[in-house]
């Protein structure tokens, strides 16, 4: 059975904010990856690493149908790295591995509430799509904003209270101590593509597009932490939206530029303008 996208959810991350409410109080980092005081008395850590060094399964073109419902499927269901290390997510070894970058397309005009779009048909496009969404989503913070991107941008009639994103926005404004669904005044959130990959395609208009983002949160301090969020993707008309039809395997979540990124397949967000 697939399952539905990593979220960052209370388990693995209460920490890209979650509360500074007064001097002497530590910044917790809250977006559902982990549990973290970023800026409490820690004793020196070193850097994330992968004792194990699992292997990221290889999806083997192959052993793949040529096409259909079996093999989007298969691609869907391809378990991706496995990361349990919370420091994972904020620091790691730098790796000597030398990455090709993915060139991902600029976007070419405006679509459906403000969310950039115009990438092209192509599975470079469907990551450049992905991003855009996810982009809007953290910087707007905000449940209901959440609700109109995905019914604006996806397939089908999913509830959008059951997207991956939802609980994240809700996890967060939880942690982070804010009154009402929206962030409010003062709290600032960003979102940065730092790498991506193309987990497989079926034909030229379905893809698992996956992006790896660099998410700073501020509010009286600042705390980074980086997010990875894979989603299959649909050309539809003239644009890539969320296929709702295809739950994926969650995406690992490591820091950029480190051994454990290369080990899950990151490549280095390249912008092809």
């Amino acid at each position: 059975m697939p399952t539905t996208p990593q979220a960052w959810g209370r388990g693995k991350l209460l920490a890209i904010l979650a509360a500074a409410l007064g001097a002497g109080l530590a910044l917790l980092a809250g977006l559902g990856l982990f549990i973290w005081q970023v800026l409490a008395d820690e004793p020196a850590q070193t850097p994330a690493t992968n004792d194990t060094a699992p292997s990221p399964v290889v999806l083997d073109e192959t052993t793949l149908p040529q096409e259909g419902p079996a093999r989007r499927e298969q691609i869907a269901d391809a378990q991706m790295l496995t990361v349990d290390d919370p420091r994972a997510y904020r620091e790691g070894q730098v790796t000597t591995t030398v990455a090709e970058p993915l060139g991902v397309p600029s976007p070419t005009r405006t679509g459906p509430v403000d969310v950039p779009t115009g990438y092209p048909q192509t599975p470079e496009g469907a990551v450049g799509q992905l991003a855009a969404i996810d982009v809007a989503v953290i910087q707007a913070m905000s449940v209901p904003a959440t609700h109109e991107i995905y019914r604006s941008w996806s397939t089908g009639d999913a509830d959008p209270a059951d997207w991956v994103m939802t609980g994240n926005v809700t996890d967060f404004l939880t942690a982070a101590g804010q009154s009402g669904q929206t962030k409010e005044a003062g709290l600032v959130v960003t979102a940065t593509p730092a790498a991506g990959q193309v987990k497989g395609t079926d034909g030229q208009d379905w893809t698992v597009a996956c992006v790896l983002l660099e998410l700073h949160a501020r509010l009286v301090e600042e705390a980074r932490v980086a997010y990875g969020h894979c989603e299959p993707m649909t050309w539809t008309g003239d644009r890539w939206v969320i296929d709702t039809t295809r739950p994926v395997s969650p995406a690992p979540s490591t820091w950029p530029g480190t051994e454990l990124a290369a080990q899950a397949g990151w490549r280095p967000w390249a912008d092809n303008h």
